[in-house]
């Protein structure tokens, strides 16, 4: 896997890319300083993970997150940062974003979400986790009040089933085992999914989820 580190504080840098390259599997392309050097660096380096702060100069890393979905479509992006503010972490997910962590996390524990986003998980730290499942009943209280003025696109009986298994946090290795499918024919219809719906993220698939009643928070 290959990740691009964006930070301002560079000894933060320098201790993301210590613990990485310690192991087999992930390798660190490269470092930036900035939102700017963000996203010309993922257009030139088509990294798989960057992880990435929010507050950041020149250009933010939300900013810069919906950017990079733009320049190397396929890079997961992983917010890490010690920003715990509700419109934050929703930007970040409208923005593109596959995670969204606090910096309060054990440095040893960024390795595993690496390979977590790389392989199609959402991960959400768990004391922001909470504000988004308020945030997610809030969207179902709401679309009973709404009409909806434009038909939902259709999505076929499968598609329908991975979108429920999706919403309710599987991977799709997971998916793959529950449907009795490849998990190449799960990334398939998840990509179909997020086409359809024109979404950009599986945790913007949730929220579709939540607010057409395709799965219930309670």
């Amino acid at each position: 896997m290959r990740v691009l580190i964006v930070d301002d504080h560079a000894l933060f840098r320098r201790g993301l890319e210590m613990v990485l390259q310690g192991e087999e599997d992930i390798e660190v392309i490269g470092e930036g300083g900035d939102g700017h050097e963000a996203v010309e660096m993922a257009g030139d380096l088509l990294p798989d993970v960057v992880l990435m702060d929010i507050r950041m100069p020149r250009r933010s890393g939300i900013e810069a997150c919906t950017a990079i979905k733009d320049a190397a479509p396929s890079a997961k992006i992983v917010m890490l940062t010690i920003s715990d503010e509700e419109e934050d972490l929703f930007e970040a997910i409208k923005a593109g974003a596959s995670g969204y962590l606090l910096k309060e996390i054990s440095i040893d524990e960024v390795p595993q979400a690496v390979r977590a986003v790389h392989g199609g998980q959402s991960l959400i730290s768990p004391s922001m986790a909470s504000k988004l499942i308020t945030e997610f009943a809030a969207l179902a209280k709401h679309s009973e009040e709404r009409t909806q003025q434009v038909p939902a696109p259709r999505l076929t009986e499968r598609e329908m089933e991975v979108l429920r298994l999706v919403a309710r946090g599987l991977g799709n290795r997971e998916i793959a085992r529950e449907l009795f499918i490849s998990e190449n024919t799960v990334k398939n219809h998840v990509r179909n999914i997020l086409e359809k719906l024109q979404l950009h993220s599986r945790m913007e698939a949730v929220v579709y989820a939540v607010r057409e009643k395709l799965l219930e928070i309670t």
